[in-house]
C-alpha cells in the first residue's frame, strides 16, 4: 500500500513539474528574442543577470511548486489506505518529465565526468604557484597549449599552461587572472551547472539555446569590464592578451564547467573591438540604493500572506491534483 501512495506521489510530482516548467518554457522561448534585445542595451553584468534568471525561472518555480505545493498538500490530505489509480493522462505526463529530468542528469553526469578527467590530468602534469598578485595558488600545467581557465564548481581554481604564462607580459597576465577572478566572484562556474541541470520545456527540444549563448556572452563581457574598470590602457592590454592567446593555437577542449579566457572563439573579435572602444575614464562606483530593503520587505509580506492563506491553498491544490490524478 505505501508503495502505491509514493508511486501516485512521485507521478505527481513528475506531471506537475513538466506542466510548469513546459508552459514557462515555452513562454520564456517566446519572450527570449525580445529579452535579449533588452539585455544588450544594459550593463554587461546586470544583463547577465537578467537573462541568468530568466533562464532559470521556469525550473525554479517549476521545482518550487512541486516542493512547497504539491508535495505538502498530497501528504497532508491523501489517505495512506487510498486505491485510487493514476490514469493514462496523468502518467504519459509523468514519463516525460522523467525523461526531461534523465536528459538534465546525463547533460550533468557528462560534464562533471570530463572536468573530472580534465582536473586530473593537470594535477598530474602541473603544479601549485601563486601567482603575483593572487590569493590562492593556480595551478600551472606544463603544456604548449593555450589553457587560461577556471576550473571547479564550488571552489573553483585557476588553471594555466606554463606557454601562457611565458607569453604574457606581467600586465597582461594581472588582467587575464583578473578577468578570470571575476567570474570566480559572480560564481559562473555554479551557474554553467545550473543551466545545465535545468530540464529544457520539451524533452530534447534545444529551446534554450539563444538564451545560453546570449547569456555566455554577456558574462565574458562583464568579466571584461570588472578587470579593465573602464580604463582605456588596461583594455588594450587585456585585447594584447585575448590574441595572443588565440594565436597560441587551437585551445583544449573543455567542459561545459570550466570559464577560459578565451571562452568562444566567434565572440572574440567582437570582444576584441569593444575592449579597444573603451574610453579613459574613472571607474565609478555606484550610489547606494534602498532597493534591497525594499525588496526584502516585499518578500517578507509574501511569505506572510502566502502562511496566513496556506491550508486553504493547500486544500484547493489537492483538489487540482486529485482531478488530474484520474
Amino acid at each position: 500500500m505505501i508503495y502505491h501512495y509514493v508511486l501516485r506521489l512521485l507521478c505527481l510530482c513528475l506531471a506537475s513539474f513538466f506542466l510548469v516548467n513546459t508552459a514557462l518554457g515555452l513562454a520564456t522561448v517566446w519572450a527570449s528574442q525580445a529579452a535579449v534585445r533588452m539585455a544588450e542595451s544594459m550593463r554587461p553584468r546586470s544583463a547577465a543577470r537578467l537573462l541568468f534568471a530568466l533562464r532559470i525561472l521556469p525550473f525554479a518555480l517549476g521545482v518550487g511548486m512541486v516542493l512547497v505545493l504539491c508535495v505538502p498538500s498530497y501528504l497532508w490530505l491523501e489517505p495512506k489506505a487510498s486505491s485510487e489509480r493514476i490514469g493514462w493522462a496523468c502518467l504519459t505526463i509523468a514519463l516525460l518529465g522523467a525523461a526531461d529530468w534523465l536528459g538534465s542528469i546525463a547533460r550533468v553526469t557528462r560534464a562533471l565526468a570530463t572536468s573530472r578527467r580534465l582536473n586530473r590530468a593537470w594535477r598530474l602534469a602541473g603544479c601549485e604557484t601563486l601567482l603575483p598578485g593572487e590569493s590562492s595558488k593556480a595551478l600551472v600545467v606544463k603544456n604548449d597549449a593555450p589553457l587560461l581557465t577556471l576550473a571547479g564548481v564550488y571552489r573553483p581554481r585557476l588553471v594555466l599552461s606554463q606557454s601562457v604564462l611565458l607569453s604574457l607580459s606581467a600586465e597582461e597576465l594581472q588582467l587575464a587572472l583578473q578577468h578570470e577572478n571575476a567570474h570566480r566572484s559572480s560564481r559562473d562556474n555554479l551557474k554553467r551547472l545550473l543551466l545545465l541541470l535545468a530540464p529544457s520545456p520539451i524533452p530534447l527540444f534545444p529551446g534554450f539555446t539563444s538564451l545560453d549563448q546570449s547569456w555566455g556572452k554577456l558574462s565574458e563581457w562583464a568579466a571584461d569590464d570588472e578587470a579593465v574598470r573602464g580604463n582605456a590602457h588596461r583594455a588594450l592590454l587585456l585585447a594584447e592578451a585575448l590574441l595572443r592567446v588565440a594565436r597560441m593555437g587551437a585551445a583544449p577542449h573543455l567542459s561545459f564547467l570550466h570559464t577560459s579566457l578565451c571562452a568562444d572563439d566567434h565572440d572574440l573579435s567582437a570582444r576584441i573591438d569593444r575592449l579597444l572602444r573603451i574610453e579613459l575614464c574613472p571607474a565609478k562606483t555606484p550610489p547606494r540604493k534602498q532597493s534591497p530593503t525594499i525588496l526584502a520587505s516585499f518578500g517578507i509580506a509574501v511569505c506572510l500572506g502566502f502562511l496566513l492563506a496556506w491550508p486553504t491553498t493547500l486544500s484547493s491544490v489537492h483538489r487540482l491534483l486529485e482531478t488530474f490524478l484520474r
